[in-house]
C-alpha cells in the first residue's frame, strides 16, 4: 500500500471522507446564480467580472491556483502584476454569457498538472503574458463575431507568439493535513528580462456582514510570518520569505468604486490593485497590522530563460524556524508518493504520452473539487446588503426549492464555465473518480441524495439555472459503474453502499414515474435531458394546444434506469435476500418499458432506427424523422444475467419465467434473448435485428463515426436538413458540428453534431456489454463500407481508440483537439500539456466549450485503463514505489 493510499484508508473511516484542506476555492464565483440578487435574474449582468476586484461575494470565494479549508472560512491564493495591466491578476478571466459568440467562456492559459486524493501534492501552471493582458481585445472581438465564426480565444490576439510570458507554477506539499509547504515557480519563458510582481495572498471569506459571525483576523507576528484567528477554524499562520512590502486590507466592498457611495474605511477588497499599479494609500497599507486580507509583496526583474521561486508555509503550528534547512525535501517526498500512487492505479506500460494523459485528466478532476454554498430559501428572502429584498424572487427561479440548503465540497464539471454541481455531469465524474478514490466517489453519489439536495417528491436538483430542470437519470448506472471499479481494485464489493443508494433511487425513480410518464403506458417525457439543442425545437419548451412530445430518449433513459435497478437489487439479493423482489419489480417495469419503446410508434421500420413522436389530439403521431443521439440512446438499457446467479435466487427466476411464459403466450413483446449455451441471457431494449441495423448507422462516418468518436447528430444532415411545421411556425435542424449556431440554452453548447465524451462512453461500454454476450456469433462491418467485420467487444475497442485519439499527438505534434493552435503545444516546453474540453468538432476533433472539462472529460482515464487491460497494452513505464517518511 503506497503512502497516498494509506491515508485514504484513513480518511475512508471519517464520516466525510475528506481532507480539511484542498482545492476548494472556485475559479469564478461571479455571474453565478448564487450571487445574483437582481430583481429580473440576469447573474452575468448583476455581478460582472468588472465588479468582482472590488466587491465582496456573500457565497463564496475565488481566486487563481487556490486553496481553502473545507468550510472555506480562510483562503490561498496568488496574485500577479505585469507592470502594465490596470488590475492584478487575482482570478481568471473570460466572457460572460452575451459578451461571447457562443457564450460564456474562459480565456486564459492554465492547467492542472498533478494532483492526489488528499491533496498532499497538487502543481497548477498558470500562463501570464508579459504585454498587456488583450482584454479589451477579447472582448471587442468575440462580441463582434458571428455563431457562425471561431471563437476568438487568447491564442489568436498574438500576446503568446515569441513565448513573451510567464509560466508560473504553484505547488503544494503537505506536510500534515494542517500543515502545508507552497512553492511559486516564476519562469520567464521570452529572450529578454521582464518585471513582475507576485503576492501571494491570504483572506478571510466575508461571513460577518451576512451570518453575524465574529470577524476573524490576520494580524503582524513579525517581518516574515502572520497570524490567522478565526473562532470556528481556530489560528493559523502563514510563513513567507522576506518581501519587499507586506501589504493589509479587509475583504469588504468598495461601495465608492462601484456605486458612489462612501465607504466606512479605506481598506476595502481592491486596496491592493490600487496600492499596486497606482500607489494609492500604499503607505497606509503598510502601516496597517490587522485585517482580513493579507499579501507579501514581491517584485522581481526575470532575466530571460531564467526563474524565481518563493517559498511561503501555512500551518497551525506556532514556528521559529519554518524553513529550517532542507525543507525543499517535502516537495520531492510528495511527488515521488504521487509518482508511486499513479503507478499503483494506472495501468503498467510504455506508452507516456497516454499516461501523461490519464495523469493530468485524474489531476484536472482533483483540483475540480469546489465548495459550494446555497441556501435558497435564505437567498429568495434576503439581501446581499446591495439590493434590497425582492419579493418577486419568492415565486422566480428556483422558488420551489427552498428546503435546498448545500454547504458541502463537490466535484464541479468545470470551475470557471460550470462552478455548480449538476445531477448528471457528477454521475460521470464519479467514474473515474473511483479510480483515484473510490470512497470519495460513493459519498459524493450519496450526498445528491441527501434530504438536503433531493426535493421531498424524490427529483434530484439539475443545476443552479434552474434546479427543476431534469437531467437523464445516470445515477443508479453511475453507482454500479462505481461498484464495479472499486471491487476490481480491492477484490471486495460494497454492498452497503449499494443499499444505501438504492433505497434512494427508489424515490427518484417512483418521481419519474409519477411525472414523466403522465399518460401511464410507460412513454416518457423529460425536455431537454442534458441534451441541450439536440433536438428540431427546444424540447423543454410547453407545446401549443393538445400537443405532447414522447421521447425516445426519455424513455431509453427510463428503461436503462429500470435495468440498472434490477441489476443492483440482484446483486444485493447475492448477500440480502429481502431485495429479490424488487429485482422482480424492476425487471418487469423494463419488460414494460421495452414494450412501449418498440411497439409504440418510436421505430421507424422504413428508417430503421428510434425517433421522438409527437402526439397531436385527433391527429396521427408525428414522428420527428432526426438521425441523432435520442435514436441511439435505445442501446444504453443492456444487461447480461449470469444464469448461476439466477440458480441461487428461486424467487426471481420463477416470477422471471412465468413472466415469460405470460407474454409469449400472449404473443407479447419479450426483450430476453438467451445464449445457446445457456449459461447467460441478455436483456436489452434493443431486438437483435434492430441492433444490426442501428450499428449500420452508427459504424458509417457518412453518419454518426467520425475520427474522434460518435457525433451527437448524424452527418446525413449536413446536406439533408430536417424541417417540421407546427402550429404554422416551421423549425429546422441541419448538421452543426462546430460550435452552436443556436442561442438555445445559452448557446454555449452544441448536441448538433460534436463528440461529447460522456455519450461516447456510454455508448463503449454497452456495445462491449452486446459483444461479451454475443462473442463472434455477431459481426458487424466497422467501418460500413470498409469490408472489414468485426465482433462487438472488437467494435467498442475501435470506438475506444478513436476517443483516446482525440488527445494523442501525430509525428509532427499536432494534436486534433488543439487544431491550429497546435504550434502552441509543439514547443518544448509546452508538448505535455492537455486540456479536456466539454465537446469536440465531429469532423476534425478541435476541442470545443469549456476547455477544463475534467468533469466528464476525465472519462478518458478510464477509457485508456480498461483498453489497456482487456487488450493487455501497455500505457506507461512503470515508476518504482520509493520509501518514504511518514508525516
Amino acid at each position: 500500500m503506497t503512502a497516498e493510499q494509506q491515508r485514504l484508508a484513513v480518511n475512508s473511516a471519517k464520516k466525510i471522507p475528506l481532507e480539511q484542506w484542498g482545492p476548494y476555492l472556485s475559479e469564478r464565483q461571479w455571474g453565478t446564480v448564487r450571487e445574483d440578487y437582481s430583481s429580473n435574474g440576469d447573474a452575468w449582468h448583476y455581478f460582472p467580472y468588472s465588479d468582482s476586484h472590488s466587491r465582496t461575494y456573500k457565497w463564496g470565494e475565488d481566486g487563481i491556483a487556490g486553496i481553502s479549508d473545507f468550510f472555506q472560512n480562510l483562503c490561498f491564493s496568488v496574485a500577479l502584476w505585469n507592470g502594465k495591466d490596470n488590475v492584478l491578476k487575482e482570478r481568471l478571466f473570460g466572457l460572460g454569457n452575451s459578451q461571447g459568440n457562443h457564450g460564456e467562456d474562459v480565456k486564459e492559459l492554465y492547467y492542472y498538472l498533478d494532483n492526489i486524493p488528499t491533496h498532499y501534492y497538487m502543481e497548477y501552471l498558470y500562463k501570464y503574458p508579459q504585454q498587456l493582458f488583450p482584454y479589451e481585445k477579447l472582448l471587442k472581438e468575440n462580441r463582434e463575431r458571428s455563431k457562425d465564426e471561431p471563437e476568438y480565444e487568447i491564442l489568436d490576439t498574438g500576446v503568446f507568439d515569441n513565448n513573451e510570458y510567464f509560466d508560473v507554477t504553484i505547488t503544494y506539499a503537505k506536510q500534515n493535513a494542517k500543515d502545508i509547504f507552497i512553492k511559486i515557480d516564476i519562469h520567464n519563458r521570452y529572450t529578454k528580462a521582464a518585471d513582475i510582481t507576485v503576492l501571494p495572498t491570504l483572506w478571510f471569506y466575508n461571513r460577518w456582514n451576512y451570518d453575524l459571525e465574529k470577524k476573524p483576523t490576520i494580524s503582524v507576528r513579525d517581518k516574515t510570518s502572520v497570524k490567522a484567528t478565526h473562532s470556528r477554524l481556530g489560528t493559523y499562520y502563514l510563513y513567507f520569505q522576506p518581501a519587499k512590502d507586506r501589504l493589509f486590507t479587509e475583504n469588504e466592498s468598495n461601495l465608492e468604486k462601484l456605486f458612489g457611495k462612501p465607504n466606512a474605511s479605506a481598506f476595502v477588497k481592491d486596496a491592493f490593485h490600487d496600492a499596486i499599479i497606482r500607489g494609492e494609500k500604499l503607505e497606509a497599507l503598510r502601516q496597517k497590522k490587522t485585517g482580513t486580507k493579507f499579501s507579501p509583496v514581491y517584485r522581481y526583474t526575470i532575466e530571460g530563460g531564467k526563474s524565481q521561486q518563493i517559498y511561503l508555509r501555512l500551518s497551525n503550528k506556532s514556528l521559529d524556524m519554518p524553513f529550517a534547512q532542507g525543507f525543499e525535501y517535502i516537495f520531492q517526498n510528495r511527488k515521488e508518493e504521487a509518482d508511486a500512487f499513479y503507478a499503483d492505479i494506472l495501468p503498467v506500460s510504455s506508452d507516456s504520452e497516454l499516461f501523461t494523459i490519464q495523469r493530468q485528466a485524474m489531476a484536472g478532476l482533483l483540483w475540480s473539487k469546489q465548495y459550494y454554498h446555497f441556501d435558497v430559501e435564505n437567498w429568495l428572502s434576503t439581501s446581499d446588503g446591495i439590493t434590497p429584498v425582492n419579493h418577486g424572487k419568492q415565486n422566480g427561479r428556483n422558488h420551489g426549492w427552498k428546503h435546498l440548503k448545500n454547504q458541502d465540497v463537490i466535484t464541479m464539471p468545470d470551475k470557471w464555465e460550470y462552478p455548480w454541481y449538476a445531477a448528471w455531469d457528477m454521475g460521470f465524474q464519479c467514474i473515474p473518480m473511483a479510480m483515484a478514490d473510490a470512497c470519495f466517489a460513493k459519498h459524493q453519489l450519496l450526498l445528491i441524495m441527501r434530504e438536503w439536495y433531493m426535493k421531498p417528491d424524490g427529483q434530484l436538483p439539475a443545476y443552479e439555472w434552474d434546479f427543476s430542470d431534469v437531467n437523464p437519470p445516470v445515477q443508479a448506472w453511475a453507482a454500479l459503474q462505481v461498484y464495479r471499479i472499486e471491487k476490481e481494485q480491492t477484490g471486495k464489493g460494497d454492498i452497503d453502499f449499494l443499499k444505501r443508494i438504492f433505497q434512494k433511487l427508489l424515490i427518484n425513480f417512483t418521481w419519474w414515474i409519477n411525472r414523466k410518464d403522465p399518460n401511464g403506458n410507460n412513454m416518457f417525457e423529460g425536455g431537454f435531458l442534458g441534451l441541450d439543442n439536440i433536438g428540431v425545437f427546444n424540447r423543454s419548451i410547453e407545446l401549443p394546444g393538445q400537443m405532447q412530445l414522447e421521447q425516445a430518449d426519455g424513455t431509453s433513459w427510463m428503461g436503462m434506469y429500470a435495468l440498472n435497478m434490477m441489476d443492483m437489487a440482484l446483486e444485493i439479493s447475492m448477500k440480502d435476500e429481502s431485495f429479490e423482489d424488487t429485482a422482480t419489480k424492476f425487471f418487469e417495469q423494463f419488460v414494460l418499458i421495452a414494450e412501449a419503446l418498440n411497439e409504440q410508434g418510436m421505430w421507424n421500420e422504413e428508417d430503421k432506427f428510434f425517433y421522438d413522436t409527437l402526439s397531436i389530439a385527433g391527429s396521427a403521431p408525428l414522428q420527428l424523422r432526426i438521425h441523432s443521439i435520442v435514436g441511439i440512446t435505445t442501446l444504453f438499457a443492456v444487461s447480461v444475467i449470469d444464469k448461476k446467479k439466477l440458480d441461487k435466487l428461486a424467487d426471481f427466476k420463477k416470477r422471471a419465467q412465468w413472466f415469460e411464459n405470460y407474454r409469449l403466450k400472449n404473443n407479447r413483446f419479450w426483450p430476453n434473448e438467451e445464449k445457446i449455451d445457456g449459461e447467460s441471457i441478455l436483456l436489452s431494449l434493443v431486438p437483435r435485428e434492430r441492433l444490426v441495423y442501428l450499428l449500420e448507422r452508427l459504424l458509417n462516418e457518412d453518419e454518426f463515426l467520425s475520427p474522434g468518436g460518435i457525433r451527437a447528430l448524424s452527418k446525413y444532415h449536413e446536406k439533408n436538413p430536417y424541417s417540421v411545421t407546427i402550429d404554422s411556425v416551421n423549425y429546422t435542424i441541419r448538421y452543426d458540428p462546430g460550435d452552436s449556431t443556436s442561442n438555445l440554452f445559452g448557446g454555449n453548447a452544441n448536441w448538433r453534431g460534436p463528440v461529447w465524451m460522456p455519450i461516447n462512453y456510454l455508448i463503449i461500454q454497452s456495445i462491449r456489454k452486446y459483444g461479451e454476450f454475443y462473442g463472434d456469433s455477431l459481426k458487424v462491418e466497422c467501418p460500413v463500407g470498409s469490408g472489414v467485420f468485426m465482433n462487438l467487444e472488437e467494435v467498442a475497442d475501435e470506438l475506444t481508440m478513436r476517443v483516446i485519439s482525440l488527445f494523442e499527438k501525430d509525428k509532427s505534434g499536432n494534436s486534433p483537439q488543439y487544431g491550429h493552435h497546435s504550434w502552441f503545444y509543439q514547443r518544448p516546453e509546452n508538448k505535455n500539456l492537455n486540456l479536456f474540453y466539454e465537446f469536440f468538432h465531429g469532423d476534425t476533433g478541435l476541442g470545443l466549450g469549456a476547455s477544463h472539462q475534467t468533469g466528464w472529460t476525465a472519462l478518458v482515464a478510464e477509457l485508456i485503463s480498461e483498453y489497456a487491460s482487456r487488450t493487455k497494452k501497455h500505457i506507461k513505464t512503470p515508476t518504482a514505489t520509493v520509501e518514504t517518511e511518514p508525516s
